[in-house]
């Protein structure tokens, strides 16, 4: 393409309706991932030993991809989503408590799924049994409080089962799921979720276990980093911090971290029919919502990872415009990084503190 077609093209593209000013669009009706057309969410706790899963559950195999940034992670199958390799699409992603222990959830997931008959498989054939694609990222809640002496027996494998079959369009935030024993900084952290439906159809959603080292709130009360991206008064309708970021400050960050022992996980979903590639780039993109919630963030302590799904129940309109697919992804991309903010700060506004666990509630401040 020549230098001069791609700029006209480019100067047709900022003129185009999708980016001019208003109307903008909404949360969707449940302001859950789920209302990204096609995807289930499913949960289990285990209360006795503080922790618990989450799965994200497509109703057909989805196209996939992820993006790492924390110093700390844990992961099962996040090589298979890389663009060189030979499987870019899931049949689940989960999302677990337990550190290295919680990686057995996907198990559950994938043994379910495959007695099922859901997954990969190159040749269909009798008494062969597909492989179900279920990548998975951890988070440490170790030291949480609860019981953990479970010798050769962890819980996690039969809560990514249990996870999987209660898996619905509604479910609940905060103390649950893989955010069951989640801290954020010295906050209580939890499990979060939001989305965003545009003014012309696009739905894009996140869910989000924060477990960070760093602080959710600005140092001085209780406002949300994340405030600014708040829409309504969906995590207090305190509005955006009054103070600004003062250096070394960290607020309510953890003291004296350890590694694995802080991690942010996540997973943005769109409707619209994006591929592998384009979808890097969308979990790229939300990896921004991060910092805007969290500080600090992505530091060597923390195992941050966000997975980006499309459900490709959409097709992006054709436009005989040049760059307009990348046009599109760029605006999932922003909205997914809104969302994820927004659904860090929902989660951590929604938590209460369970038996067993010191982390004070943000609703104690």
């Amino acid at each position: 393409m020549r230098r001069r077609d791609f700029l006209t093209g480019g100067a047709a593209l900022i003129a185009t309706p999708a980016l001019a000013a208003g109307p903008f669009g909404q949360p969707g009706p449940r302001n859950l991932i789920t209302d990204v057309a096609g995807l289930r969410v499913g949960w289990a706790d285990d209360p006795r030993a503080c922790t618990g899963v989450t799965v994200i559950l497509p109703e057909a195999r989805a196209a996939a991809a992820v993006d790492v940034r924390g110093g700390g992670p844990g992961t099962r199958e996040t090589d298979a989503l890389a663009g060189q390799n030979l499987v870019r699409s899931v049949d689940a992603v989960v999302l677990s408590g337990g550190s290295v222990y919680g990686l057995a959830s996907a198990d559950g997931v994938a043994a379910w799924l495959g007695a099922q008959g859901r997954g990969f498989a190159l040749v269909h054939q009798p008494g062969v049994p597909p492989s179900p694609v279920v990548p998975a990222a951890i988070l440490f809640d170790l030291a949480s409080g609860g019981d953990k002496n479970w010798g050769e027996t962890p819980p996690y494998r039969a809560l990514g089962r249990a996870a999987a079959l209660e898996a619905g369009l509604d479910f609940p935030l905060g103390t649950h799921g893989a955010g069951y024993g989640a801290t954020a900084g010295r906050l209580k952290g939890g499990l979060g979720s939001a989305s965003y439906v545009t003014h012309d159809g696009m739905t894009v959603g996140a869910i989000v276990a924060c477990n960070s080292l760093g602080s959710v709130i600005a140092p001085g009360g209780k406002r949300f980093w994340a405030g600014a991206f708040e829409i309504g008064k969906e995590f207090g309708g305190l509005g955006p911090p009054d103070t600004h970021a003062q250096g070394e400050d960290w607020g309510l960050a953890k003291l004296n971290p350890e590694p694995r022992a802080n991690t942010t996980i996540a997973c943005v979903a769109t409707d619209m029919t994006l591929d592998p590639d384009e979808l890097k780039r969308v979990a790229i993109m939300a990896q921004d919502g991060l910092p805007r919630a969290i500080r600090p963030v992505h530091s060597p302590f923390d195992g941050d990872i966000v997975f980006a799904l499309s459900t490709g129940r959409k097709a992006i309109p054709s436009s005989g415009t040049l760059l307009a697919r990348d046009l599109t992804v760029a605006r999932i991309g922003a909205l997914a990084a809104d969302v994820l903010a927004r659904a860090i700060a929902r989660g951590v506004y929604s938590a209460t503190t369970p038996p067993g666990m010191k982390a004070k509630a943000w609703t104690t401040l």
